[in-house]
């Protein structure tokens, strides 16, 4: 598990390895992520949009982009979380993601960034 705190916003993630499937004829390499979104601040917060830059071993990048989380913008008063999983398709048995997090603080209406530290997938098979 990788973990990291922006302005009071802990960001907790865990990795699985889900397998690999065919898909254009090509093998691709399964792996979901539980994300945990801790506010730890004195004030109320909301996820409104998320940042993610997604690596795999071949140097590819995908930037994903979009409003919420699964189909979710989550209000975290002081002491909440909120936690889902997804997953994403690499072409290569190893990657990594990154990014970030829009969020605005109900108290004075500032928005700002918390970011996702960089955590690693890798299929169990391909690690020495």
């Amino acid at each position: 598990m990788v973990q990291q705190v922006t302005s009071g916003i802990r960001i907790s993630v865990e990795t699985t390895y889900e397998g690999t499937l065919y898909k254009n004829h090509k093998v691709h390499f399964a792996f979901g992520y539980k994300v945990t979104i801790e506010n730890q601040s004195k004030d109320s917060v909301q996820l409104y949009s998320r940042h993610w830059e997604i690596l795999d071993a071949l140097n590819n990048i995908e930037i994903i982009e979009g409003e919420g989380v699964i189909g979710k913008k989550p209000i975290l008063k002081p002491g909440e979380s909120h936690t889902y999983t997804s997953g994403c398709l690499l072409t290569s048995p190893f990657g990594a993601m990154q990014g970030h997090y829009n969020m605005v603080n109900f108290t004075n209406a500032n928005t700002f960034k918390v970011f996702i530290p960089s955590f690693k997938l890798s299929a169990p098979f391909a690690l020495n």
